[in-house]
C-alpha cells in the first residue's frame, strides 16, 4: 500500500527513504469491502484516507433520501470530511466503498505530528489543496455553464478508465444530472 503512496508524492515532492520510514509510522492500513462505510453523516471524521486501492465515493442525502455525489476516488486519491476531520465536528458526509478498498488512514494527531518530523511534506498538502480547490472551481463551473453531453465528455475524455468502473447512477449523480440523461447521451453517441 506504501508504493501507491510513496509514487503519489513522487509526483510532487522529493522524499528520502529515512523520511520515508518516518511517514510509515503515522498510517494505519484498513480494508473496506464493497458498501462498506468508512464514515457516516454525524459521526466526527477522525482520519484522512489515502486510497491505495479500489473505489470510494463521497456524499450526503438530501431530505428526500437522494443521494448527492460529491466525490468519486480511486487510486492516489485522498478522501475525508475535511472540515469535521479538522474541527472534530459531526461529519456533512458519507464515504463509502463502491469497490473492496485498501486505504491508508492518518489521524489529526498524526498528520500534525508527520508534518512536524517531515516538513516537506506541507510542501506536498499545501500542493494538494491548491489542486482541490481549482478542481471544485472548475466543477462548480461546469455545473453552471456546460450542457449535460459537455458535462459527460469531460468527464470521459479525462477519465475513461474510470468510468468502467462506477455504475451509470454514480456518474449521473456525481454530474449533478438524471439517469435517463447519461442513457439518452450514450444512446445519441453510439453509431
Amino acid at each position: 500500500m506504501f508504493n501507491t503512496l510513496f509514487f503519489h508524492i513522487a509526483a510532487k515532492i522529493v522524499l528520502s527513504d529515512p523520511e520515508k520510514e518516518i511517514i510509515k509510522t503515522f498510517f494505519t492500513a484498513r480494508k473496506f469491502k464493497r458498501k462498506q462505510f468508512l464514515l457516516q453523516e454525524g459521526e466526527t471524521c477522525k482520519q484522512l484516507s489515502f486510497i491505495a486501492k479500489g473505489l470510494i465515493k463521497s456524499y450526503n442525502v438530501d431530505d428526500k433520501g437522494e443521494d448527492h455525489i460529491n466525490l468519486v476516488g480511486w487510486e492516489g486519491w485522498w478522501v475525508s470530511d475535511f472540515h469535521s476531520f479538522l474541527s472534530a465536528t459531526p461529519a456533512q458526509l458519507n464515504i463509502e466503498a463502491i469497490e473492496d478498498t485498501d486505504v491508508l488512514q492518518i489521524t489529526l494527531p498524526n498528520y500534525e505530528a508527520m508534518l512536524v518530523k517531515v516538513p516537506v511534506m506541507e510542501r506536498y498538502f499545501r500542493i494538494l489543496y491548491q489542486n482541490s480547490i481549482v478542481t471544485k472551481e472548475r466543477r462548480l463551473m461546469s455545473s453552471i455553464t456546460h450542457t449535460a453531453e459537455e458535462k459527460y465528455q469531460h468527464l470521459l475524455q479525462h477519465h475513461p478508465e474510470i468510468i468502467k468502473r462506477i455504475p451509470q447512477t454514480l456518474i449521473a449523480s456525481y454530474l449533478g444530472l438524471a439517469p435517463e440523461t447519461i442513457s439518452r447521451i450514450k444512446r445519441n453517441k453510439t453509431p
